[in-house]
């Protein structure tokens, strides 16, 4: 944190001189701590909590692909893509391929990993909504969510704080999600039902209360905003993408309501 004594210390320079430069630097060096008290951790911390999340995430990622008792070729494949869209190094790649393994063994703990991920800074809501996005995002691959997926995604949401009824929104609100998401040489219709599940509304949802909930979901896969919380730069690109098809379901509702230009 170094913007504040800098701004500072140049206004104080240019308005009195050399005792001006010295006073602004204190001060400014008060607002940056108060800004970093404001986003809650240093570099380090930072460094800490993206390395966590990205333990955690392929962790719980072999855990939930092997909850229905075997990992198919849709969730392999789907943990492949996300290696690609990832652009992991080898070594990155050798260690989430692991990761992922440790998470399908029958000792893995759930409840150790979850506990030593909050514990870690992952309690910030962004991170623990992303790491649901996740993990809900690899259930549903194979187009079907088993009852042993589900039991995972539940116990794992339940850990994080959040209800059984919540998962189940995250779940429905995912699978209409994925309906506007671009597959090469697969072009998908999504429906106009599919773009009101995508936000989380129902069809009877007045205008404003669509774009509120567009707008909060926007926040939420925000880059800049993750970044700030711990998720690791690589692994925002699958939140960019997630921001693409909640863009694109709300396009679809705005059109079928002629409101106008998004926003």
């Amino acid at each position: 944190m170094f913007f504040g004594k800098l701004l500072a210390g140049i206004l104080g320079l240019l308005v009195a001189g050399f005792p001006g430069l010295i006073f602004g630097v204190v001060l400014g060096h008060l607002f940056d701590r108060g800004l970093a008290g404001v986003l809650g951790m240093g570099t380090a911390d930072l460094e800490k909590v993206r390395e966590h999340f990205f333990r955690s995430t392929f962790l719980l990622m072999g855990h939930v692909a092997k909850s229905d008792g075997r990992i198919s070729e849709d969730e392999v494949a789907h943990t492949e893509t996300i290696f690609q869209q990832l652009g992991l190094s080898d070594d990155q790649r050798h260690d989430a391929i692991l990761l992922f393994k440790e998470g399908g063994d029958k000792d893995f703990s759930v409840d150790a990993t979850i506990q030593s991920y909050l514990l870690a800074g992952g309690a910030h809501p962004a991170l623990k909504q992303t790491l649901m996005m996740f993990l809900v995002t690899l259930a549903l691959a194979d187009n079907q969510l088993h009852s042993g997926e589900r039991s995972a995604l539940r116990q794992i949401g339940n850990l994080l704080g959040y209800s059984d009824e919540v998962v189940e929104e995250l779940l429905r609100m995912a699978t209409a999600q994925e309906q506007f998401h671009q597959h090469p040489g697969h072009p998908s219709t999504p429906t106009l039902s599919d773009a009101y599940a995508a936000l989380g509304v129902s069809e009877d949802a007045t205008d404003s209360e669509v774009k509120r909930a567009y707008r909060k979901l926007m926040s939420q896969h925000h880059p800049d905003k993750l970044s700030a919380r711990g998720v690791p730069e690589d692994m925002l690109k699958i939140a960019t993408e997630k921001s693409q098809e909640i863009q694109a379901a709300y396009e679809l509702v705005r059109k079928s309501r002629g409101t106008g230009k998004s926003g």
